[in-house]
């Protein structure tokens, strides 16, 4: 049995936050030599956030620019970049990771937007009471909405296909 802490994920498993914290030192372990191949410079920062490692790229001082090459248009580029980073964490450790990459704010500054967004939509949806269909989003983006409108006490789905798939929310 593990000393280290333990915290529950979202769906309630006890995840160890050691474990977590590893992932994040090999996810940073890997992105930093991705930062040398790029000459991009970024400082890493290393987190555990509900239940999953969470990783950084902040800019140095003067450093932005070239870390919005790594965002990409939309964050397609970063989607892309977190991918391998979890393919790069589960080569050293054999598991599948959850790891959340944010380079530069995208994220935090994207969820936001999209609670916003969310927000909204519970508003339409209390005054109608008919269901609301949202604009087709990644998985990142449909995550935070869901977890808005449960906070919000309403329902929401996930529906259609990639690219197309979409969010609607619905009375409860």
């Amino acid at each position: 049995m593990s000393d280290a802490p333990e915290v529950q994920d979202e769906t309630g498993d006890t995840t160890d936050i050691r474990r977590l914290e590893e992932e994040g030192e090999i996810a940073a372990d890997y992105l930093e030599e991705l930062l040398d191949i790029a000459d991009v410079d970024g400082d890493i920062d290393i987190d555990v956030d509900h239940g999953r490692a969470a990783v950084e790229i902040v800019a140095e001082s003067g450093s932005e620019r070239g870390l919005r090459r790594l965002v990409g248009t939309d964050g397609e580029v970063l989607d892309a970049l977190q991918e391998l980073t979890r393919l790069a964490v589960q080569a050293k450790t054999g598991e599948r990771s959850r790891l959340m990459l944010d380079i530069a704010g995208f994220r935090a500054g994207r969820r936001a937007e999209l609670a916003e967004v969310a927000r909204t939509a519970i508003a339409e949806v209390r005054s109608t009471g008919t269901a609301v269909a949202l604009e087709p989003m990644n998985p990142f983006e449909r995550k935070v909405v869901h977890d808005v409108v449960a906070a919000a006490g309403l329902v929401s789905d996930s529906e259609g296909v990639e690219p197309a798939r979409h969010v609607v929310v619905r009375p409860s």
